[in-house]
């Protein structure tokens, strides 16, 4: 069964959630993308790689991962390799290593950037270095002579920086580069469905219609979400007029007895 929520599932933006529901949400918005591409253009799936400090919690942007790491052999580091000895000992500290997906449409023959999409998570959202990195990249994009696509579907944290944004739960906002600085923007409250919204591209081509709603129902059914989700509240908390309104939802969608 498709998610009970006419738009966004606030319960897939548990922190324990989330991070599965982006690395999904994203090959299958390019799936979605792929079916409706003229000719011309490849739709790729990327990833940014950040390294975590277990130690103060601190996250560093690494970029595209290394295609690969090759390890020499003892023959390549010489035969007393095994036997020197290292003058003291330091203990390492530990950290941890996570990804993130986004999309970047380019012209086939050049491979030039055309559109990037990008899905905020809560490393970019969140006040700190990890946020200041993601608005640098933001900050390149609309720089550039790329179209820009941000979804938002989080509550929690402030906005991008924008101006003239009506207050609302998640959004949308395409920026094409032909009309910056001005960008089309859509608002979502809790009980709206997510919009179809047009992806730019190279001039003399019609916009791409995206249509969320469908594809986040898609991701929802083939993860199995409704088997274990709502065992916790929502996160960011609810108020209760709209908690009472999601619990409603979750029983009368048969997901989850025990809620």
């Amino acid at each position: 069964m498709p998610s009970p929520f006419p738009g966004m599932n606030p319960y897939l933006e548990n922190p324990a959630v989330w991070h599965d529901f982006h690395q999904s949400m994203m090959p299958a918005l390019r799936e979605a993308l792929v079916a409706r591409m003229p000719p011309g253009f490849l739709v790729l799936l990327e990833e940014q790689v950040y390294i975590r400090s277990l130690e103060g919690d601190q996250i560093r942007l690494v970029g595209r991962p290394d295609v690969s790491i090759t390890t020499p052999s003892r023959n390549e580091l010489g035969t007393n390799a095994a036997t020197m000895e290292a003058p003291t000992q330091v203990e390492l500290i530990d950290v941890d290593r996570f990804s993130e997906a986004y999309i970047e449409i380019r012209d086939r023959k050049s491979r030039e950037l055309v559109t990037a999409i990008e899905l905020l998570s809560p490393s970019n959202k969140k006040p700190g270095p990890d946020r200041q990195q993601y608005e640098g990249k933001r900050n390149r994009i609309l720089a550039s002579p790329a179209h820009f696509v941000e979804i938002d579907l989080l509550r929690g944290w402030s906005r991008m920086p924008m101006r003239n944004a009506p207050k609302c739960d998640c959004c949308v906002q395409v920026s094409r580069a032909e009309d910056r600085p001005q960008a089309g923007f859509w608002p979502i409250s809790l009980r709206d469905p997510l919009p179809t919204i047009p992806i730019p591209l190279s001039s003399g081509h019609a916009d791409v219609p995206l249509d969320l709603q469908t594809v986040l129902h898609r991701v929802y059914d083939a993860a199995g979400y409704g088997a274990y989700i709502y065992d916790d509240e929502p996160t960011p908390p609810l108020n209760a007029e709209d908690a009472a309104w999601a619990k409603m939802l979750v029983r009368s969608g048969g997901q989850h007895s025990a809620v």
